[in-house]
């Protein structure tokens, strides 16, 4: 690190500290030649992402889109805000691993709802039906019975709600 004093390129860190929020380090160092002192901050550098739409158009990639398609697909479901920002982190890690700064929208959404067949199938089929833009209720049946033929894990057990009389009202 070259000193903006003097121009030295030897200096000694005398204190670091990590930021708040953890994404920089604010560092304290010493010219060697002349002791004067100054402030370097060292950042991760993080590579912009590109996708690459439908169309061909391409946009940078934006987590809160994807939030945004989880909410609505969860929409009245029994899912939390917490789990809908885990799986975008999951799928934004699969993105950084996977790709070369550019992602098709396709594989994106594909990520998505492969998280959300083993999330809540109400929401699985919510996101598909706008995802696949399905033109019929043929393609909509198509999607549900291929859904239906994979086994769940567990099965669930529905119970009816039982009707209570409440106060004098019978």
């Amino acid at each position: 690190m070259k000193c903006p004093s003097c121009g030295y390129s030897e200096t000694k860190v005398i204190d670091s500290r990590l930021n708040s929020d953890g994404t920089s380090i604010r560092r304290r160092r010493e010219c060697l030649k002349c002791e004067k002192r100054f402030t370097t901050y060292e950042y991760i550098e993080t590579v912009p992402f590109l996708v690459v739409k439908r169309d061909g158009r391409r946009q940078y990639f934006d987590r809160k889109k994807i939030i945004a398609g989880l909410i609505k697909a969860c929409e009245k479901r029994p899912v939390s805000l917490d789990r809908i920002e885990e799986i975008t982190s999951d799928i934004e890690r699969v993105i950084q691993r996977q790709y070369d700064r550019e992602v098709n929208s396709k594989e994106i959404g594909e990520l998505i709802m492969g998280k959300l067949v083993d999330l809540d199938e109400v929401a699985y089929v919510r996101f598909a039906s706008v995802y696949r833009q399905f033109r019929d209720v043929n393609q909509f049946m198509n999607e549900l019975q291929g859904m239906l033929k994979k086994e769940p894990p567990y099965q669930q057990m529905v119970y009816p709600r039982r009707r209570t009389k409440k106060g004098g009202d019978g």
